[in-house]
Order: structure tokens, then sequence, then C-alpha cells
């Protein structure tokens, strides 16, 4: 991996100040910033290759068409699965819904069972409660330890069993950095039949993921994460599942043959992308891919993150009334994020403090409110970290968060 002052050089807005203070960005589990490879990617698009793919015949067409489907392969290398089973989202959330409507309403019925995690993401969470409102089916929830902040997979059957049709978890908390056992999960719901998603919104941009040594049926990755632009994610469905699996939208594009009153879809992945899809935003995703495989070895950024955390982690027990939450073992070693709270202190307040410093943190229940009501909490701060932050960003939130402490009113 490169030096980490090199990366920052790739990423153009660590170079702006407001009011002449330098940004911190400590939000990357939100979003990730952009290096220059991503933008001149998506820039050079629209100055040379502007056209829309799949219909016309003429060279702008056929090199967006070209771009647009070497975007494809490149996800479909980075998740070691084959082009035709990379669909092209807006990004996990699309994704989700995607296969808890056009998957739950064809094979989901009554009393049924849907399961999910306590630490799930509110992507992951709402379109399940609507599948199992509309089919009369039963939502599960694997539970979390709040005294560990690690899931409870030691009595899986409890939660999986021969009425479930689908496991839906993610392989790290959002909120509070828990890292998932996805093998285990996986394991007991093959062994009953039931499918497997994954959601790696999270967990996609600190590690390569290999789908089929973890053995998941689905998964689902955002671009926006992981250099890449808004707007672009992928959605990966085995072959298998894909056999039976409608689509999702219907339109032009994922069309073979139509007359008044029938229709025909093309092949997969194409049957399931209607309309003209994100294509610029697909061909930047795969400048992020290329630029992460270039610059970052990945146990390195792992190995970085993780030592983030722990050097947060310490100075944080360092100030007095605050509470560090999640599973800390685990963060030092695998994390990339850190939530905490201060006694007394409303996690808005201190964000907001930290914000006129321009120290970008997270605040509140971090799309994640049913995690929060198991903690007894309104919410956190969440500091997380990405491959261009630095240790002494993290001195600066120290420094500046013991000066809010000091300073605002407890409530």
């Amino acid at each position: 991996m490169k030096k980490i002052d090199k990366i920052r050089e790739d990423f153009p807005i660590f170079k702006r100040k407001i009011n002449e203070k330098p940004l911190i960005y400590l939000d990357s589990a939100a979003t990730s910033q952009k290096p220059n490879q991503v933008i001149e990617a998506v820039s050079h698009y629209y100055l040379n290759n502007c056209a829309n793919i799949g219909r016309g015949v003429y060279t702008l067409a056929e090199e967006s068409t070209q771009m647009f489907e070497d975007a494809r392969r490149a996800v479909a290398g980075f998740l070691n699965a084959c082009p035709t089973e990379v669909i092209f989202t807006q990004g996990c959330t699309e994704g989700i819904n995607f296969i808890a409507t056009a998957w739950g309403d064809a094979h989901v019925n009554a009393g049924d069972e849907i399961v999910v995690t306590e630490i799930e993401h509110h992507s992951n969470l709402i379109p399940w409660q609507q599948l199992v409102k509309r089919k009369g089916a039963v939502l599960k929830v694997i539970k979390l330890d709040p005294k560990t902040g690690l899931l409870d997979l030691d009595n899986l059957d409890n939660y999986i069993t021969k009425k479930t049709k689908m496991v839906a978890v993610s392989q790290s908390s959002n909120a509070i950095g828990t890292q998932v056992d996805l093998r285990k999960i996986i394991d007991v719901a093959h062994d009953i039949g039931s499918l497997v998603l994954v959601d790696a919104a999270q967990s996609a941009p600190q590690k390569r993921i290999d789908v089929k040594e973890v053995d998941c049926d689905i998964c689902v990755l955002s671009g926006h994460k992981m250099c890449g632009p808004t707007g672009i994610g992928a959605l990966y469905v085995n072959d298998i599942v894909q056999d039976s699996l409608p689509p999702y939208q219907f339109g032009g594009g994922m069309i073979r043959e139509v007359h008044l009153h029938e229709a025909f879809w093309r092949e997969a992945p194409h049957r399931y992308e209607a309309g003209t899809p994100p294509i610029a935003q697909a061909i930047g995703l795969k400048a992020a891919i290329d630029y992460l495989n270039e610059h970052i070895d990945w146990p390195e950024l792992l190995q970085h993150e993780a030592s983030l955390c722990s050097y947060c982690i310490e100075k944080l027990q360092g100030i007095k009334g605050v509470r560090i939450l999640g599973p800390v073992d685990q963060l030092k070693t695998e994390g990339h994020l850190v939530s905490f709270i201060v006694e007394g202190m409303h996690p808005h307040d201190i964000a907001a403090y930290l914000g006129q410093y321009n120290i970008c943190v997270r605040a509140g229940n971090q799309c994640a409110q049913p995690l929060y009501e198991a903690l007894g909490l309104n919410g956190s701060v969440r500091a997380s970290f990405y491959c261009y932050t630095t240790f002494d960003e993290i001195d600066t939130m120290i420094t500046i968060l013991q000066e809010a402490i000091a300073k605002l009113p407890s409530r």
C-alpha cells in the first residue's frame, strides 16, 4: 500500500480548507472520498464517450457499451463471480429491495420465516419487514449481546429453522463495528435449505470479498463507500438463484421481444436492468476498483484501520465520561470505526462542536435504530476511518472532543 501521504495526494478534497482550517474527514462509513482517478474516469466518459448502451451501432454507443460491460467484469473480478452474476443497481438499498420484492413475492408464503440480525442497517431490515407484512410471514432477529457487542451465534438453531427461507446479514455493523462470522451463519442456513444474503456495504471497502469462498447466494455492495461514485452498486446473485428470480422492474433494455400483450426477457444479467443504467457511475466504480487493486494492499489496509481503531479507543478510554460501544477487543484487530457516547451529552451536540473545526463525524442512530433501542441509547458519535485517515487526525479529534466536554452543558 502507498504511504498515507501519497494516498492523500490522490484525493483532491483534502486540499480544501474551510475557515482556514483543514478538513478532517472521519465519516468514511457513510461515504468515502474519491480519488482523482475516479473523478477523471467519470469526466472522461462524459467528455468523450457519452451515449446510451446496448442500442446504437455508432462508435460512441459501442464504446459506452464496452466500457459498461468492462465495469461489470471488474466488479465480477472483485467478487470472484461470473459477469452474468453481477447486476448493477443504485446501491445496497436497491439491491436488497430488489431481492425482497422480486424474489420474496415469488417464493415467500404465509408462515415462512426471514431471519435478520439486531445490528442491521435500516436498508437490510425495512424491506424484509415489508415483505413479511405482505405475505403473512415471520421476521426473526438474531440478538446482540449488549455487553460484548457480538451476535448470539451459539444458538442459531433458535433462529434458523426449517421454515427459514432467507437469512439477510451484514458482514460488518455500520453502527458499532461488529464483524460477523458469516461462515457459521451460512453453514447453518444452507443445511436447512435457506438462502443467505450478505450486506457488504461496510466490508467491501475494507477487504476483497470472494463470494464463492464465503458461499453466499446473494451479496450487495455500494460503490460510494469504496472510492466510487454515488448512485451505483452491485447485486451478486448466483446463477442457481437467478433461475427462479423474476425481473424487478420492466422497460427498455431488458427486453428480448415484445408484443402488445406479451413480452420476453433477455438473458441475465440484462433482464434485471430495465431502462438506462448508471453508465458513468459504473465506469467510475471500475476506476475505483482499479485504484484499490493498484494502490491498496488489502491486509495492510485492514492493519492500518485496526491500528487507527486501537489508537482512538486508547485515547477515548483516557477521557472521563466516555463510553465506547461495540466489541472493543475485536475493533482493535479488525475494526474500521469507533462509536462512543459521552455521559450526559447528546451525540449531536458533540458532532456539531467537532464540525466547527471541520472534523467530520456521524452522530445519531446511524440508520440502525433498533440496535440502539437494544443498547438503551438514542445514538452515538461515530468516527470511521479509511485508507487516507491519519493518526494526527485522531489526535486533533480527541483534543477538540475534550474541549467540547469542558465547554458544552450536560443534559
